[in-house]
């Protein structure tokens, strides 16, 4: 079983994860733009259950594509988002894969939101494509 780990920028909130993740992506949502001051978000989906943070964190609330729930968890000292959280993916957390101690342990697999890609953001050609939000399997 692999260990995940990853931080903040000022060290103040660390996180761990057991395992491997249910799915990586890269998205191209607005929010995710403006999240991540680029062009996309890269993200790693793991169980809550997995997911162990210490320090304390901000929480960011808003209303998703999908017209649930959202929300992002930061350093309140640092500004650094760190995770997310949806109703659509209920019982999982999504890291921010640029947050992770070891970030080549980041690999996509698919890209999403790509309708909202903008035309500088040179998407890899061998990955998935979707519009939106791909089918989730239950």
């Amino acid at each position: 079983m692999n260990t995940i780990t990853g931080g903040c920028l000022c060290g103040a909130v660390r996180f761990e994860v057991e395992g491997d993740p249910l799915f990586s992506s890269n998205c191209h949502c607005r929010d995710c733009q403006r999240a991540s001051g680029s062009g996309y978000l890269p993200l790693m989906a793991f169980p809550a259950a997995a997911v162990r943070v210490t320090g304390a964190l901000k929480t960011f609330h808003r209303r998703g594509d999908s017209g649930g729930s959202t929300s992002e968890s930061f350093c309140p000292e640092c500004a650094a988002r760190l995770y997310g959280q949806a109703d659509v993916l209920q019982g999982m957390v999504v890291l921010h894969a640029g947050a992770l101690d070891d970030p080549t342990l980041y690999k996509p697999q698919i890209d999403i939101f790509t309708a909202s890609a903008p035309p500088w953001d040179h998407l890899d050609p061998s990955l998935p494509k979707y519009p939106g939000m791909p089918p989730l399997s239950g």
